[in-house]
This record gives structure tokens, sequence and C-alpha cells, in this order.
């Protein structure tokens, strides 16, 4: 790829066999949950310590099919798993260079206020603040500095795209069970078995679960759980959820209980579904106007833990990355459908149904 740069334009210039000469680039547009747009917009300048990412690979996050959550931010370029190559950096940058083959995440935190040093890197403000530039479905991506200094990862050459654009989402699972604290021995729950779910699902047995029961009420996905090495599952349009792990783990129930689905109604089953002095995770936000009514007495007489887990940080997205090296998630397993940009809506619709499918991805260029 040859880059120019015109220093007269606000424009960056580009001579190759599938980009437009104009400096123009495809993105995929969300302006509601029924309006996906493919627009052509200009490429990004790159400032000093900037750097451009030619995108290869961007997943589709169950977040980013969330109605509620996804139409506040509207309009905006959807996704957030990018991976790619980068085409042009800026003068200031040392650290990367073009050519290299990277991972990016959206966020990024300042590593020296309070919350940073404490580890709470997703509570930052600087982190809440950054962004990539226009968005992870777009041809070309800006990666702002403080991204690319602070959670920017170079993909070792073993390492596929389609696998590295996993790190993202493995490292907000990452995250949620070193929070819950799997010891090894313990009896894990996984309610929801989307791509998330099967992730919970790999990641606990490596981390030493003893036994793993998966519930959900789509049969796809009970077989896939079942794969990827749940010891039983529970089809909770068929059974109830609560009865059938008491009868599965003779009145002990679970250890621990991962809750994926944004749901009240599963928040509920999850806390009855834990046993005496385990671990109830919520991993994803309830929707706006839906109040849980806790009692406590019953989280305190049985000395539950109540624990949330809200995306990632840096030391996860690294941990992530060993994981993957490691074979345990990898795109094989998880990616079961890839796109072109142009059919990014068909994706997001297939995503949002949550049926017959884990995990859909957007494939750039030639790898499309």
């Amino acid at each position: 790829m040859l880059l120019l740069i015109d220093e007269t334009s606000e424009l960056c210039w580009f001579t190759t066999g599938s980009e437009n000469a104009a400096g123009i680039m495809r993105v995929a547009k969300l302006y509601s949950f029924s309006d996906i747009r493919i627009e052509d917009v200009p490429v990004p300048r790159v400032g000093p310590g900037d750097a451009l990412l030619r995108t290869t690979v961007c997943g589709i996050c169950s977040g980013d099919v969330m109605q509620w959550y996804i139409e506040k931010k509207a309009p905006l370029v959807i996704g957030h798993e990018p991976v790619g190559e980068i085409v042009e950096t800026g003068e200031n940058v040392s650290s990367f260079r073009r050519g290299d083959r990277v991972f990016v995440h959206h966020h990024a935190p300042c590593f020296s206020c309070r919350r940073c040093r404490r580890g709470n890197y997703v509570q930052c403000e600087t982190w809440r603040r950054t962004n990539l530039v226009p968005g992870g479905i777009s041809e070309f991506i800006l990666i702002p500095r403080i991204n690319l200094e602070h959670d920017t990862i170079r993909i070792p050459d073993g390492m596929s795209d389609e696998d590295a654009s996993l790190i993202e989402p493995l490292a907000c699972v990452v995250k949620a069970q070193r929070r819950v604290h799997l010891t090894g021995g313990e009896t894990v729950l996984v309610i929801g078995l989307g791509a998330m779910g099967q992730i919970h699902i790999l990641l606990a047995r490596r981390n030493g679960a003893e036994r793993i029961v998966g519930a959900d009420l789509v049969p796809y996905r009970l077989r896939k759980a079942k794969d990827f090495g749940a010891d039983e599952v529970i089809d909770v349009s068929a059974e109830n959820l609560t009865t059938a792990l008491r009868e599965l783990t003779d009145g002990e129930m679970a250890d621990v209980v991962i809750v994926n689905p944004n749901s009240v109604v599963a928040m509920e089953q999850g806390i009855g579904a834990t046993g005496p002095g385990g671990t109830v995770l919520f991993f994803t936000p309830a929707k706006p106007d839906d109040q849980l009514v806790i009692h406590p007495n019953d989280l305190y007489f049985k000395d539950i833990s109540l624990i949330t887990s809200y995306s990632c940080g840096p030391d996860d997205t690294r941990e992530a990355l060993r994981i993957i090296g490691e074979g345990v998630v990898t795109a094989e397993k998880i990616i079961t459908h890839r796109f072109p940009i142009e059919r990014t809506e068909d994706a997001f619709r297939l995503t949002a149904e949550a049926k017959n499918s884990l995990k859909c991805a957007i494939v750039f260029g030639e790898n499309g």
C-alpha cells in the first residue's frame, strides 16, 4: 500500500487497488435499530501521536444489538472490536510502525488517576471519554494517541486476525471471572449461551471449574455449550431452572452463577440458583426501566456475594491475548458467521436474533 498525504487537504490520499483515490472510506452507521447504512466518509487525518489502522476484522458484540443501549448513542459508526494493520503513524509515534498488525481497544485509561491506581480502569474518566474514530466497522480507523499508547497490542505472527478480534470480548470475560475468584473445584452455572456465555464456559474450564452447567432456551446454543465443555445443560424453555439445577446438584446449587442476559428475570433466577457461600455475577446491564427486587436476608443468611463486571481494561486485554495464544478461545470455535461490510445489517440482525449463531464478524477487503 502506498500512502500519500496532501498537506493542503484534510483528507488522506491512497493509491491502492481497492481504496478510493479521493481518500474516501466506507463505514457502517447506525441511525436507529432499524436503520443501518453503509456510507462514504473521509479517511481521518493522522495527528502527531496517532496512527491509522486499515481494518481487517471487526466483531459484532451483543452490546451492539441492545436497542436501548445503542440507540442512545445514535447516530454512530457501530462496532468496537477491530483488528487490522497500521498504515500510517504520526511523527511522534515510536512504539508502532507501518505494517504492524494490532488489536486496539476503543477505550484507554490515563493510568494516573486514583481509579487507575486501584486498577479500576473502566471507571477512569479518561477511559470513558476515549474512543476510536469513527468506529469499528470502518475501512480505516484513527487510533488516538492515548489509545495507541495505553491499550493497543501488536498481534503475534502466529495469530490470525480473526483470533485477535476476540481479544476485547474475551478480556471482558477475563475481568469477570477474576472478580468471582474462581480457585478450582467450583460448580459454575452460566445463564445465556451466546458468544459470551460460550467464552465463559471455555474460560471457567481453564480456570479450574469442576462442574459447568449451561442454561439457555435455544437448542443450537445448548449443543454448542456441550461441545465447549459444559457437563450439563438446562433447556429453560422446557424446565424450571432452579428445580433442574437442584436436581443436578443434589440440592447444593451453584458456587458461581454468571448471568449474561440483560433481563431482571434472568438476574432473579441467577440469585435463586446460587448456593450458600456462592457468588452471582451480572455480566450485562438490565434495561433502563427494569427494577430488580432483592430480599437482603436471602443474600445475608446464605453469605451470597452479588457482583457486577463492566467491560475490561489493559491488564485484561493482555491476559486475553495470552489465552488466545494457548488455543483456549479461537475464532474457529466462536465466530460462526462472516460478512463483508456491505452486509453489516445482515450480521446485525442475525446477532440480535440470538438463535442459531454465536459470533458474527465483519471481514474487510481481500478477506471479505
